[in-house]
């Protein structure tokens, strides 16, 4: 007579590293080589930093036991599948899933499995990434022809990278610094000297051979109007475009011929926020080609206007509602002023993006190239381009503005 005994050994492995946006579901893939059944063992999850004792997950006696489970874990784990098609603890899957991520679950992880005759465990790591806003980006005039740029971007996890460019090459920014909130998200700024002739890009992003997310602020445009192309001024000369206003009885403004006044017996909920109440269309549309009007911001014996905006919009109807925003995602692409000394000015993007001017405008040129996509701001006084906007126009856009469009010329060289 003789026993026989049969030992099952088991090698445990796992898929290193995964990666999750936070507040997604996470499952960090953990098996059984050759593939058993794990029904009858017991397989432990831990935090590297967590004591043995205060599990993630423990599953022994065929159930989950959340006598001992960390209390940050309950109501959010459970099995997953390493893949559709896994089988589950029945083929040895013993995956972890985890649910509404957050900053505080990135680590290594233990996966612990052992039956009666075995027992191996492998370390897994999880990375949380967290997308921050897009870069905000302003920029100061300074002496010799010099534009000093700002590029700013909250809400990043882990640290991410920065960068500068332009057309040409990448630019090596004066200084980068980072900060992290009580949150652990971390927030990026910078600096970058250029020349006004300049066209600058500022790009924040996670990027690693498992992260590969960023994004790109807006290109601010910097130049001279002594510096664009003759025939450019030729073609906004001859693009020059006569621009009516669509008066639709908006009791908060008065029109009169191509002039815009608000009703000073109106009571306004503007405020200062950006809103629609007292904007008005301009005509014609356009759905192709190269235009170019002014919009005066000042009339005889009226005082220069500092709160205005000035764009296209590819609305037909201009809501009236105070909680509308009237930005590029809701078809509105416009540059405006709502500081009382009139040198701060904003894009209409999400989120702003700032300009400082050195003195008040009182006429801005427009210029639109539809076909390539391309709205371009100028002062007409000071014979300079403020900034242009990339647009995704869905069809036929209008002027827009909160100012007196005016039949003028454009900057002369």
């Amino acid at each position: 007579l003789s026993i026989v005994f049969v030992f099952v050994t088991f090698t445990v492995s796992v898929k290193s590293p995964v990666s999750v946006q936070r507040s997604q579901t996470a499952t960090l893939p953990c098996w059984l080589t050759p593939s058993q059944s794990a029904e009858d063992m017991e397989v432990r999850w831990n935090h590297w930093n967590d004591e043995f004792d205060t599990p993630v997950l423990l599953y022994k006696g065929r159930t989950i036991d959340s006598s001992s489970q960390k209390a940050s874990y309950v109501g959010r784990v459970s099995f997953g599948l390493k893949e559709e098609t896994s089988g589950g603890l029945k083929a040895g899957d013993v995956s972890l899933k985890l649910e509404n991520v957050t900053i505080e679950d990135a680590g290594k992880y233990i996966c612990y499995v052992s039956s009666s005759e075995d027992y191996d465990s492998a370390t897994i790591s999880l990375s949380v990434t967290e997308t921050g806003r897009s870069p905000l980006l302003s920029a100061v005039m300074k002496d010799d022809n010099k534009v000093n740029m700002s590029c700013q971007s909250d809400g990043w996890h882990p640290k991410p990278e920065l960068s500068w460019s332009d057309r040409k090459k990448a630019l090596i920014p004066s200084n980068v610094s980072f900060s992290k909130n009580s949150a652990g998200f971390y927030s990026v700024h910078s600096w970058v000297l250029v020349s006004s002739s300049s066209e600058v890009s500022c790009s924040v992003g996670l990027f690693n051979e498992n992260i590969d997310k960023h994004m790109e602020g807006l290109k601010i445009l910097w130049n001279n109007i002594v510096d664009i192309v003759h025939n450019l001024v030729i073609i906004l000369y001859r693009l020059n475009q006569n621009i009516q206003l669509v008066d639709t009885g908006n009791l908060l403004i008065k029109m009169k011929d191509s002039t815009l006044r608000e009703n000073i017996h109106a009571q306004f909920p503007d405020g200062d926020r950006v809103t629609c109440f007292t904007a008005v269309r301009g005509s014609p549309g356009f759905s192709s080609g190269r235009h170019y009007w002014e919009v005066s911001l000042q009339t005889e014996n009226v005082d220069l206007k500092t709160s205005w905006w000035i764009g296209v919009t590819d609305k037909h109807e201009i809501p009236h509602d105070e909680s509308f925003p009237p930005t590029t995602k809701n078809g509105f692409w416009f540059l405006s002023s709502f500081t009382k000394q009139g040198k701060t000015l904003q894009f209409s993007t999400e989120p702003e993006t700032f300009i400082h001017v050195q003195s008040k405008l009182k006429t801005v040129g427009v210029y639109l190239d539809f076909d390539n996509r391309d709205l371009s701001f100028y002062n007409v006084e000071e014979k300079c381009l403020i900034g242009s906007l990339a647009a995704k126009f869905t069809g036929e856009v209008s002027s827009a503005s909160r100012g007196t469009p005016v039949p003028g010329s454009p900057p002369a060289v």
